[in-house]
């Protein structure tokens, strides 16, 4: 069993959509949203695969969510199935944080041999090796101050430096002012992380937000040889699940 995050009440979050982060924005992609979180971003976009009633992790938001609506189990073939529905070539599986069901990814990917993986992950996870031999592609997306959590929980100094040299990470930072680059750049200089595969991505769930951070990130992204990732799902979609 896998336990998914939801569209709508009762239908898992299971769909086909244009990538719209990292190094395979706009590549056509089958996505699996799954469920839970070991980490509580305040701004994260995502709250009702972790922000159940009951949780007390800070939210901007504030609101919290009937884990019964909004998280579900299914087995395997069903799951397989429903993205082999879908007709593409690659799978995103992001969440929440979807290495927390590694073991049962591994035994879902047996199921899906012929795809192309993409796993999107807070990077303070470390995937058993049965599911790493089956991965293209890793979003690694490490948080910074700005997003509420302990760096002890969010910056673990040995996971940095394992996708630091995995040339199948890439890494993504979320930035919501300019001084959180000044982070990066501390963090890049004590892993050893390629600028050419970091990515800094504004903040932000509407396209207004986005393009005014965009002004003064772009610059900053040419300054220090980073590159600039888009978040086109906003900018088609809107905030909306099962986009």
């Amino acid at each position: 069993m896998l336990t998914l995050a939801t569209q709508s009440p009762g239908e898992p979050e299971i769909f086909a959509s244009l990538q719209g982060e990292g190094p395979s924005a706009g590549m056509p992609v089958a996505f699996l949203r799954l469920s839970r979180c070991n980490l509580a971003c305040t701004w994260c976009d995502t709250p009702y695969t972790w922000h159940f009633a009951g949780d007390n992790r800070p939210h901007r938001g504030g609101q919290t969510y009937d884990r019964k609506a909004n998280q579900l189990s299914l087995e395997l073939p069903d799951v397989a199935a429903r993205i082999l529905a879908l007709s593409q070539k690659r799978l995103v599986i992001t969440g929440g944080e979807p290495l927390l069901q590694a073991g049962r990814l591994a035994d879902l990917l047996d199921l899906l041999p012929d795809m192309a993986i993409e796993i999107e992950t807070n990077g303070t996870v470390d995937p058993p090796a049965r599911l790493d031999v089956r991965v293209d592609q890793y979003n690694v997306s490490p948080k910074l101050a700005h997003s509420g959590n302990p760096a002890e929980l969010a910056l673990i100094p040995h996971m940095l430096d394992r996708w630091a040299t995995d040339p199948r990470a890439w890494f993504k930072f979320v930035i919501a002012a300019p001084e959180d680059v000044n982070e990066v750049l501390a963090l890049q200089r004590a892993h050893a992380i390629p600028p050419a595969r970091t990515f800094l991505m504004a903040e932000g769930t509407d396209s207004p937000t986005l393009a005014m951070r965009e002004k003064w990130l772009a610059p900053l992204c040419l300054e220090h040889g980073f590159r600039l990732s888009p978040r086109l799902h906003i900018h088609l979609y809107g905030d909306t699940r099962g986009t």
